[in-house]
């Protein structure tokens, strides 16, 4: 990544129109000769956990200086809330009981994030967020309906969010109802199993996938089989579940690389080679409050019925060598930099079973000079006589009702299936041409999920912020939509920017993608008081040299440094 400095000027505001144009690029792996190999001292290759009662755990030599969600790992598996029914124990309990135990405590606070579910301690105490498994980010108007119905039961505290991984949350959970709503998933075909803390996340793909004329190949394949092997089909899967941290995977299947395979800690990047399809692979890539990486070619590429061994081999590789001090400095990246990419490599070859990690291909099948598409609106399908319609979902944010209504939708006009989107949208499939006039005409469509928002609204992502988060600096969502909407109205602009927002360095709302970014931080007021303000990011793109890089202002100059952005 390269970095160009703006600094924040006292200028005038001009009134003309933006026409700058946004492409979005692809960089996939072509074949090159292998990397130099950096000298590790073969002590260094010796993997770090081991295998005791089904369960993988850090070995007693490596237990010096790591870091305290690896000692709440040890004391206490978490994986046996679910795969041993401790959940049904915990969520008898009170919170009063579960607070005066450290174990319990834990639990809460730390082992239920391997169920995918987070208490929200400081703002909602004895509530959760529930984070569901969601490959491809395809959902059923069934499962939409049976989400609904549990978070209508908690009023004011119960909504759902899109999120930034094509997936669902769900909020205002309380414990009690913990084994009944696993069940209920279970019913539907959900799971929110392994989906927090240092798990693999949602596998992300193209959320046009099967229906899009200019589609690469269809994802889903893919994502379906990597949740499978990831969860083993609902059951657990505690190979994978003991990971330095989080992990994130994606399948590339559409020139627009609408799955942002950039920052991704595996990416599979569709490529042929001697007549065989497969993909090249890209690694590392990630977002942290300390270091954020575009992932770089392994110079590997796999068949397509190898995605679930080279993704096996290299969670293994991580699982193994990864360190367990620094919580910031255990990404994979990390790893990759100290073994070198060509050892990174041959760790991953060596859990191959056997086979032959071949280089990657020159073949790569990504249209490197493609313009990104906009789905939001009516398209056309590959399928005569079907389009699908994107609607916008402002900031990702919807009520039980929504969820209802959408489930109609998407049953009345489509083929009972929604698509969620990594910019927290929703697209409706399926939909025969001839009900195109009628779903347009919908109160929904008029008054919350519009398919033709305004140009600003189109781009718009913020992550959960501190009405829930514990973590965030600052409130997002409903400040994105307030600062938007003030600045659409003070300045014309001819294509869609994309403006993230981000309540915590975390950066959930990957500000580092958008033209426009916001990372809430505390800022001081012009009287020198300590006052909530936003580091803001600019240039930010995907699958080209990122070029962006950070000035902090305080909140109340936000809607001016936009109109000011905007205005260039």
């Amino acid at each position: 990544m390269s970095s160009l400095s703006i600094r924040c000027l006292s200028l005038p505001l001009s009134s003309s129109s933006s026409n700058h144009k946004t492409r979005l690029q692809a960089t996939t792996p072509a074949a090159a000769p292998p990397a130099a190999p950096v000298e590790v001292d073969a002590s260094r290759l010796e993997p770090r956990v081991e295998e005791k009662d089904g369960f993988w755990v850090l070995k007693e030599k490596f237990r010096q200086g790591i870091n305290p969600q690896e000692k709440v790992k040890i004391e206490k598996e978490p994986m046996k809330l679910f795969m041993e029914n401790g959940i049904e124990d915990l969520a008898k309990m009170s919170m009063e009981e579960i607070d005066k135990v450290k174990s319990t405590k834990d639990d809460i606070d730390v082992r239920l994030k391997w169920l995918g579910l987070f208490h929200r301690r400081k703002h909602q105490y004895g509530r959760f967020m529930m984070r569901l498994k969601l490959p491809n980010g395809v959902t059923t108007s069934a499962q939409t309906r049976y989400l609904a119905s549990v978070i209508r039961k908690y009023g004011k505290d119960g909504c759902a969010d899109v999120t930034t991984r094509q997936n669902w949350q769900i909020r205002g959970v309380v414990l009690p109802d913990v084994p009944d709503i696993l069940k209920g998933l279970a019913e539907v075909g959900l799971t929110s199993l392994q989906s927090g803390m240092d798990n693999v996340r949602n596998p992300v793909g193209n959320p046009l996938a099967g229906v899009d004329p200019d589609e690469i190949v269809d994802t889903r394949p893919y994502t379906n089989l990597l949740s499978q092997y990831i969860t083993a089909n609902f059951r657990g899967n505690p190979t994978v579940t003991n990971l330095p941290r989080k992990w994130n995977v994606c399948v590339v299947g559409t020139h627009d690389l609408f799955e942002h395979p950039h920052i991704n800690d595996l990416a599979y990047m569709p490529a042929t080679k001697d007549g065989r399809f497969g993909f090249n692979l890209l690694v590392g890539g990630f977002f942290s409050p300390k270091r954020c990486e575009e992932a770089i070619p392994l110079d590997a590429w796999v068949s397509a019925d190898d995605v679930i061994p080279v993704c096996k081999a290299v969670l293994e590789a991580y699982r193994d060598l990864g360190t367990r001090g620094n919580r910031q400095k255990t990404r994979m990246m990390w790893l990759i930099d100290e073994l070198g990419v060509e050892g990174f490599r041959s760790e991953v070859e060596k859990r191959m079973a056997g086979q032959t990690l071949e280089r990657a291909s020159s073949e790569d099948l990504v249209d490197k000079q493609w313009e990104r598409r906009d789905y939001l609106g009516v398209h056309p399908q590959k399928q005569e006589g079907l389009s699908y319609v994107g609607l916008h979902i402002p900031v990702g944010r919807v009520q039980a009702d929504d969820m209802d209504e959408l489930a109609r939708l998407a049953d009345e006009y489509g083929s009972g299936e929604l698509r969620l989107t990594v910019e927290q949208n929703i697209i409706i499939p399926n939909i025969e041409n001839a009900k195109i006039d009628s779903l347009l005409k919908e109160p929904l469509l008029n008054d919350r999920f519009s398919p033709e928002p305004p140009i600003l609204m189109k781009g718009l992502v913020a992550c959960t912020g501190n009405q829930f988060c514990g973590q965030a600096i600052i409130e997002t969502k409903a400040r994105a939509l307030k600062v938007t909407e003030e600045v659409q109205s003070q300045v014309s602009v001819t294509r869609p920017v994309r403006m993230h927002w981000t309540g915590c360095p975390n950066t959930c709302g990957q500000v580092q993608v958008a033209d426009i970014g916001f990372m809430g931080c505390m800022a001081r007021d012009e009287n020198g008081k300590i006052c909530e303000g936003a580091d803001v990011f600019l240039g930010g793109r995907i699958g080209v040299t990122h070029i962006w890089e950070n000035s902090t202002r305080k909140l109340s100059l936000v809607r001016t440094w936009c109109l000011l952005l905007l205005t260039f």
